[in-house]
């Protein structure tokens, strides 16, 4: 990657932010840069703080020859690493407007930048490096050194020859290329003068990508007019600042939209395709390349070409191998950031988008950041997902923050959807701000499944017992399950059952978190000798079943439902159907998601159940059924974008049917079956539900037509909470009064969940017209000192969770 030219800084001077979550100097400490290194804003460096001069580490922000300060009493920068980091100038700029739009430090947000791993430097390891003898060089021919064709060569050591380049190779894979099963003909020829070595550092990962683009068929499809409108007008906007949102339904082609845009972008640079597989369309050639054996070496620091870059984010949920393949399949040098990664992988990954060996990222929420040097396109796919806010310092939001990089570089961004975030339609439909395409049908050949709302209230009465499966959705899942199709079943709660009560209702004791005011949930676990345990989904914290109420004495009782339990009656009542759990309790590790998701699309499973994690992203032909056992769980919650998130779960798990010739259906199941929210998602009207969610929110000036921060007070004495949280109000009301009341106030009063981990919490809500105002008000406390974002408190600018 080309890096901005380095400076030689005699006495010159740098401002460091520090990698560390204070506000202690929000603008960066100054530093004496020692005579003759070379640093560059953006690098990586070690620096004394404090009286005992602890090294800390810290980013260049700004250098200058000049300073106000006593030079005698300036520390100097302690370390110059031997293999420098910078982030890229796009990457600083974007740095600075995260720290002052969510409130966090600077240095803390560099820090998030950069992968744990690449600071760590894990996976690196020096190895053997050759390249054709440059002659030219300062290189000492040996005494054969003659040229190749006045050397007499066996085939093998001339196989090496041909397969080697000026570009510098592990020996090892220049040994594979050639076909050669050990490293002799290369050391020959080494021997001989005919190869030049070099000892290089390099990462090493066992993260092969290949193998998931031979899944994939390599045909593509006729464009349907509205993909091939939406493409046209997309490519039309290729290298300039626009945010254009694609609502698609879903199975409309948005993927496949984004592959060609691809396309376009690659084929106007360079007026070749990049497609790999060996399959080409029409006369278009292919570009060679050399792809690595499964055990990759990228040598640090090895530049190769400024292609355009191209980010594509994907919800964490949706990030699967299918997804991934998609991607390779079409294009080469893709690289993969995500959290299943190992440290060395991600190193690995990190290290090839840096160093120019790869110009495609797909990755989760941090491929925001992904060091590219000439970024030219953002695409967000399932950009209404919350999965993009982060829930922690910074608490930035990936598809706004993926705007921002966009508007700094002078490109477009796509923000694809099937149920887009009533922000981003907003901003399209009625601010006009974003450019807005519509997808309305299915690709050829499918068609939107036929949804059925059931009343679960009817059900009840209709037969004695609780049943979780309603009397339509068993016999539709006996027919599809006999008939060699598939099905799958959503319910967003995991566990068993999450309710433990006193069956004696004068009692009323119920088992709740000693640590939080939540209650218990309990999951069976035929591993252990109680047969399950009772869990906080907060904290955390487990404990044993209890037998008998502390209160009353009576025997107690656990209600409610669970994916366990759901699972439970399938075995009982399907004993036929091979059906398997997806849920976080089940998949501890991305290799059994995987495994999971291949045994599915393999046939090897009849019934796939699982929480949320099962209803984005996925694309199986064969699955004619799905079914939402409880369309309700989040209807209810006190949350303003409750009824948002129903309708877009609902939506998007009931498009994973249908997804091939045959008609697919859907089985909704409700206590609420009148409610407008549902039938709209049943109808897979996202239109008239969004008009009518939009007046709603209008009504009581909430987010997308107001903006909001949310700021939470923690301590775990209540004492301490209350008083701090009323401190901060009466500041916020002063200061307030500054902007002649343009933010509105509410607030502080406990959270919908009061404690969490030990922690007691009370929030203020601040709502304004525009977020110019808000910022005002946040950057004139956090200036004045009075609103810093610690672990004590949390700033939180656009939330999407209230709790």
């Amino acid at each position: 990657m080309t890096q901005p030219p380095a400076q030689d800084v005699t006495d010159r001077f740098a401002l460091v932010a520090l990698e560390q979550g204070i506000d202690a100097a929000p603008a960066g400490l100054t530093y004496r840069v020692p005579a003759g290194w070379r640093v560059q804003v953006g690098q990586r460096v070690m620096v004394p703080l404090g009286r005992s001069d602890r090294p800390v580490s810290g980013y260049v922000v700004s250098l200058s020859d000049q300073t106000d300060l006593d030079r005698d009493r300036i520390k100097p920068l302690v370390q110059a690493p031997h293999e420098p980091i910078s982030l890229t100038p796009d990457l600083m700029e974007l740095a600075r407007w995260i720290s002052g739009y969510y409130c966090c430090p600077l240095g803390m947000v560099l820090a998030t930048m950069l992968p744990a791993a690449v600071k760590r430097q894990t996976g690196i390891t020096t190895r053997t490096q050759v390249r054709l003898l440059n002659r030219a060089g300062h290189c000492v021919p040996g005494p054969d050194s003659q040229s190749p064709a006045q050397q007499k060569l066996t085939n093998l050591q001339r196989a090496v020859l041909d397969a080697a380049t000026d570009q510098w190779i592990d020996q090892q894979e220049l040994a594979d290329a050639a076909g050669a099963k050990t490293l002799s003909p290369v050391k020959q020829l080494i021997d001989r003068g005919l190869l030049e070595t070099r000892a290089a550092q390099v990462v090493v990962s066992d993260l092969d990508l290949r193998a998931a683009r031979e899944k994939l068929p390599g045909s593509r499809f006729t464009l349907t007019a509205r993909q091939q409108s939406a493409l046209d007008e997309l490519i039309a906007g290729l290298g300039q600042f626009a945010v254009h949102l694609l609502h698609g339904v879903t199975g409309s082609g948005k993927t496949e939209v984004y592959l060609r845009l691809i396309d376009a972008l690659l084929d106007r640079v360079s007026g070749v395709g990049y497609r790999v597989s060996g399959k080409t369309e029409g006369n278009e050639p292919l570009r060679e390349t050399r792809n690595p054996k499964p055990e990759t070496r990228y040598p640090i620091s090895d530049t190769r070409y400024p292609l355009p870059g191209v980010i594509i984010l994907v919800p964490e949920i949706a990030l699967t191998p299918q997804t991934v393949a998609r991607f390779t399949h079409r294009f080469d040098d893709v690289a993969v950031l995500h959290s299943g990664l190992t440290a060395a992988q991600r190193h690995h990954q990190w290290r090839r988008i840096h160093d120019g060996q790869a110009h495609i990222v797909v990755g989760a929420r941090s491929a925001v950041f992904a060091p590219l040097d000439n970024l030219q396109l953002i695409i967000v796919d399932e950009e209404h997902e919350s999965s993009y806010k982060q829930d922690q310092l910074p608490r930035y939001h990936a598809r706004d923050v993926a705007i921002k990089r966009a508007q700094i570089r002078g490109i477009p961004v796509v923000l694809g959807s099937a149920t887009p975030s009533l922000e981003s339609y907003y901003n399209a439909k009625q601010r006009g701000s974003f450019k807005l395409l519509s997808i309305p049908d299915r690709v050829a050949g499918m068609r939107l499944p036929q949804v059925e709302v059931v009343d679960m209230t009817e059900q009840r009465r209709l037969r004695r017992g609780i049943h979780l499966l309603s009397i339509p959705l068993e016999q539709q899942l006996e027919q599809v399950t006999t008939s060699g199709g598939q099905a799958m079943l959503l319910l967003n709660r995991r566990g068993y059952a999450n309710y433990i009560a006193c069956p004696d209702h004068r009692c009323g004791w119920m088992m709740t978190c000693k640590h939080c005011d939540v209650t218990m949930v309990y999951h069976k676990d035929k591993h252990l000798p109680s047969g399950g345990v009772v869990r906080c989904h907060h904290c955390g914290a487990e404990q044993v079943l209890p037998t008998v109420c502390p209160d009353s004495g009576h025997k107690v009782t656990v209600f409610g439902l669970g994916t366990q339990k759901v699972e439970e009656e399938l075995a009982v009542k399907l004993p036929q159907a091979r059906t398997l759990r997806m849920d976080s309790d089940s998949m501890r590790r991305a290799a059994d998601y995987q495994k999971s998701l291949d045994d599915f699309r393999g046939g090897e499973v009849d019934i796939l159940l699982g929480t949320q994690m099962i209803a984005k992203g996925l694309d199986f032909p064969n699955v004619r059924l799905v079914g939402v056992i409880s369309a309700d769980t989040s209807l209810h919650l006190p949350d303003f974008r409750a009824e948002e998130r129903t309708f877009q779960l609902i939506a998007q798990v009931a498009g994973r049917a249908g997804r091939s010739d045959r008609m697919g259906r859907v089985v909704v199941q409700t206590f609420n079956p009148k409610s407008s929210v549902i039938a709209w998602a049943a109808a897979h009207d996202f239109v008239s539900f969004a008009e009518d969610e939009l007046q709603k929110r209008r009504d009581q000036s909430l987010p997308p037509i107001s903006r909001m921060a949310r700021i939470v007070v923690r301590d775990k004495d209540p004492v301490v909470c209350h008083k701090r949280a009323a401190e901060l109000h009466a500041h916020l009301v002063q200061f307030n009064r500054q902007l002649d009341q343009q933010v509105r106030l509410f607030g502080p009063w406990p959270c919908p969940i009061a404690r969490l981990a030990d922690y007691h919490r009370r929030e203020i809500v601040m709502i304004a017209d525009g977020a110019g105002v808000l910022q005002k008000l946040m950057t004139a406390l956090r200036n004045s000192r009075l609103l810093i974002s610690d672990r004590h408190t949390a700033v939180d600018v656009d939330p999407v969770a209230m709790m």
